[in-house]
């Protein structure tokens, strides 16, 4: 897999999978994170990686490993996020950069008929699927089912049908689940989700992209458990 980008890059090389060979334009070589990387031009950079939006570097990185999806439910408060058939491989990058940085302990995501971490999801999560977990499941319903048994609540981002994101309590084992780019969450998802949630909506607009919806809902999570915290007596 050839990763580019300078944090793509850069977090490769931090994290758990081997690098054989960095590329790099000579401006870009002169960076001191990298390791005495090979100088090629910016053509030969979007040759190797198959993009102009190297950004001066690119490395030949080990393919991805994926995280066994029945370790990420292990610690009593562990934050979740999963996705219903979501395509697009920038959401999913960027979706992963708000999971990482919100200490989630992982995404999950289908098989079938879903975007899987590629050298654009790299990109697009600055690097943050070198860090985080990402378990892919042959079924994604099942796997809430399974979730739930182990004392999981499963929550669905939903704009209908639903309760406000900020009434249930999220403490414990919790699963955020978004839905894809077009449909949002397909019935048999929805059906297996202990509650949907739905954040304001309060322009013109009936929606938020995924990466955005994610964001709130996970950092209002982050928000809500610290008040619960906060004011116990």
């Amino acid at each position: 897999m050839i990763v580019y980008g300078r944090n793509a890059v850069r977090e490769a090389l931090r994290g758990p999978r081997a690098v054989r060979q960095v590329w790099a334009t000579k401006n870009a070589g002169r960076e001191p994170w990298l390791p005495d990387p090979r100088i090629a031009s910016g053509d030969e950079l979007a040759e190797l990686c198959g993009s102009p939006d190297h950004q001066g570097v690119c490395a030949d990185v080990e393919e991805y490993r994926y995280a066994d999806p029945g370790s990420l439910l292990a610690a009593d408060d562990a934050i979740v996020l999963a996705l219903d058939e979501v395509q697009d491989p920038r959401n999913l990058g960027a979706v992963c950069r708000v999971a990482e940085c919100a200490g989630a302990a992982g995404v999950v995501i289908p098989e079938r008929r879903s975007a899987e971490v590629t050298p654009v999801v790299c990109k697009a999560s600055a690097g943050a699927v070198e860090h985080l977990p990402v378990a892919r499941v042959r079924n994604l319903a099942d796997w809430l089912r399974d979730a739930k048994e182990t004392g999981a609540w499963v929550y669905g981002a939903s704009a209908a049908d639903a309760v406000p994101y900020d009434r249930p309590d999220y403490r414990g084992r919790v699963v955020a689940v978004f839905g894809s780019e077009g449909r949002g969450l397909r019935p048999r998802v929805r059906e297996t989700c202990d509650e949907l949630v739905a954040l304001p909506l309060l322009g013109k607009l009936d929606s938020l992209n995924v990466s955005s919806a994610a964001s709130a809902v996970v950092y209002g999570i982050l928000h809500f458990r610290r008040h619960l915290v906060d004011s116990a007596p």
